[in-house]
């Protein structure tokens, strides 16, 4: 039946309308965000997840610029030590070359002492961002750390892994990485392959000699330098002496290799890490934009034949007022 007071068809069609419109409300947002759950009333779960895992890869992005400028520390490192190999060599090379008859020693030790300073140049200038792991100073940490990573365990709490690196160590276990060890406490040099007195006594010489002579081991170090009184005796102890010195070399050089080795592997898992973060966040919160498109049009279709089917509804009124007539 018909009511002037009530018009259901007309209540019905509007109810329809304003869902429609609701529903278009929504699409178009998603559409013009591109983001299925933006705020936590769309999906309170979702959305928790979705905050917690972006904070994370923030995290994730200080780790992986914290990598890189411990790559760079340790390059800084490995290529001063590289080069102080290649230096070293030629310093063994000059004192063989002065165990032969009628060599003028003192012209030797002239192109040593230049390849001397050479060495201490290097291991002085092998600084990246006021680190240097070549020369050791008092102020040095005897361990350093490299950021290795960000966790979240399963009860949610969270932690910073590091990767040590322990550039004293000693020469007689295989893994001092500095070059010259300049703190002013007599340490005989202990820390550094160029000051310490260690590889002397593993070349059974005489005399303690090393490469750079300086406060911390000034008071039983003598460095290793010729004049025309130089003994072959002492020329062989040096010759030996240097030897040892660049067998440590090499042994250091593998150890940074190593690191960078695992650096840099760390750096790639940490990236790959935050790409996979990336994919799950927007597997939870982004939306599908082609069904939002296909969505939108059948909406703003339903809309349009809503609103059709209210106009028919309201004209219902008028068509009674003819039954008055």
């Amino acid at each position: 039946m018909y009511s002037i007071i009530t018009n259901s068809a007309a209540k019905a069609a509007l109810g329809t309308l304003r869902s429609i419109s609701q529903e278009l409300d929504q699409s178009q947002s998603r559409v013009t965000t591109g983001y299925r759950v933006g705020h936590a009333s769309d999906d309170a779960a979702y959305w928790s997840i979705a905050r917690t895992m972006k904070s994370d890869d923030k995290a994730l992005s200080a780790v992986q610029d914290a990598l890189n400028l411990g790559a760079a520390t340790i390059d800084i490192a490995y290529t001063g030590l590289s080069s102080s190999i290649d230096v070293v060599d030629e310093i063994k090379a000059k004192l063989v070359a002065a165990s032969e008859p009628g060599v003028d020693k003192d012209k030797v030790n002239k192109e040593i002492t230049q390849l001397k300073d050479q060495l201490l140049a290097i291991a002085k200038s092998s600084t990246f961002n006021d680190v240097n792991w070549l020369n050791i100073s008092d102020s040095t940490d005897s361990t350093v750390q490299v950021v290795g990573s960000f966790t979240r365990d399963t009860n949610r709490v969270v932690s910073m892994q590091t990767i040590d690196f322990d550039i004293y160590g000693s020469a007689s276990s295989g893994n001092m990485l500095a070059l010259i060890d300049d703190r002013t406490s007599a340490t005989g040099g202990e820390a550094g392959i160029l000051t310490s007195t260690w590889f002397a006594d593993a070349a059974s010489a005489g005399s303690n000699w090393v490469l750079h002579v300086n406060d911390s081991n000034s008071a039983t170090a003598v460095e290793i330098e010729l004049s025309d009184t130089t003994t072959n005796d002492e020329l062989d102890e040096m010759i030996s002496t240097v030897d040892k010195m660049l067998q440590q070399l090499t042994n250091a050089g593998a150890d940074y290799g190593a690191l960078k080795m695992r650096v840099d592997l760390q750096t790639d898992f940490v990236g790959a890490l935050r790409d996979w973060t990336t994919k799950g966040v927007s597997k939870l919160i982004d939306a599908d934009m082609d069904e939002e498109a296909t969505r939108l049009k059948a909406l703003q279709a339903r809309e349009q034949l809503t609103t059709q089917a209210l106009s028919i509804a309201n004209s219902t009124p008028s068509a009674l007022l003819q039954l008055f007539q």
